[in-house]
């Protein structure tokens, strides 16, 4: 046996808005009109409201409507549960206005660059949502071939064919010791100096490390590893108070070059220049990548665009003229 029960009608957003509009024109017509809705819908809707709750909502007289004490209550409470829906409408839309950036960024990237670009994008572009992650290239590239990142900027290699690469950003990588050093007071360094040297140096997956590790190996020099890690200030402060030598970005020690607790050397050959480079998931791939031109890749989304766009902005290394220009030579 089957039983049926009769449902009540299940009250709206809509219906409150039509008796709200009744209520405050005192006129079913009126209330039509102002909605652009036809009489008997708006009538329609205040029955459907006064069968729901069981009570009158307006007495009629004279064609005249007058809102009961009933009618009252509820149009205090229609007008606070509109009012909270349509706020809800209005943020709910703001934030589908918003696009959603997921940005990566290798640790030196991050830590020298990528917080005055985060805060130029969100200037220009307050649409674009920011999410930001930082870690070593390899990780990087990982994470933008599982879809979990939509850009990166990298300064290692980038193996993968799924992925374009676009060089922005001019960096080059320095020689570094600090000023308790014996390189301290020297003006020029030669390779064969390395030989043996306690260095600090970048975690495994660092674009910066294998870079320096293709040096060491191509000029057949051997060093002693006293510090790996993978934050660069750590190995910044190994190289000012634990005397460690260390091969790293220009872009990271400004400061510490400034206040003379640092000294750099730059490799004569050009051989440690470098890119940052903007990397996205698009078919083919870029066999320019290591060059510091424009490789004529055209980003997959107006937002890395936009991206691109804002780092042109930090594409020339400029340091500080008080900074000297040290050597660092091959035999």
């Amino acid at each position: 046996m089957h039983y049926y029960f009769m449902r009540k009608t299940d009250m709206t957003i809509r219906h409150l808005k039509i008796f709200i509009a009744v209520a405050e024109t005192g006129s079913m017509s009126a209330a039509a009109n102002r909605l652009y809705l036809t009489q008997p819908t708006v009538s329609q809707a205040i029955r459907d409201l006064e069968d729901h709750y069981h009570v009158q909502l307006f007495e009629r007289f004279h064609k005249k409507l007058f809102i009961t004490d009933e009618g009252r209550q509820l149009l205090n409470l229609a007008l606070m549960t509109v009012g909270t829906f349509d706020s809800l409408e209005r943020s709910m839309q703001h934030f589908q206005e918003r696009t959603p950036l997921r940005i990566g960024s290798s640790l030196t990237v991050g830590t020298c660059l990528m917080s005055n670009v985060i805060t130029d994008m969100e200037k220009a572009y307050p649409k674009i949502e920011i999410y930001s992650f930082v870690s070593n290239t390899t990780e990087i590239e990982q994470k933008l071939l599982r879809h979990e990142l939509d850009v990166a900027v990298v300064e290692g290699i980038i193996e993968s064919p799924e992925l374009s690469v676009l060089p922005v950003v001019e960096d080059s990588l320095v020689l570094v010791c600090g000023k308790n050093h014996e390189f301290y007071g020297k003006n020029t360094i030669y390779a064969s100096e390395l030989e043996g040297r306690r260095f600090a140096i970048r975690e495994k997956g660092s674009g910066t490390r294998k870079l320096f590790e293709q040096y060491l190996s191509a000029h057949n020099i051997h060093i002693q590893v006293a510090w790996e890690a993978n934050c660069p200030r750590t190995i910044i402060n190994a190289v000012i108070h634990n005397n460690a030598l260390a091969v790293m970005s220009e872009r990271l020690i400004k400061h510490e070059c400034r206040q003379q607790s640092l000294k750099i050397f730059r490799y004569e050959t050009g051989e440690w220049e470098r890119c940052f480079k903007l990397v996205y998931r698009k078919k083919g791939t870029d066999t320019t990548q290591n060059l510091c031109r424009p490789t004529g890749s055209t980003p997959s989304s107006p937002s890395i665009e936009n991206l691109r766009t804002v780092l042109e902005r930090y594409r020339t290394l400029n340091l500080p003229d008080e900074i000297p220009s040290c050597i660092f030579k091959d035999d």
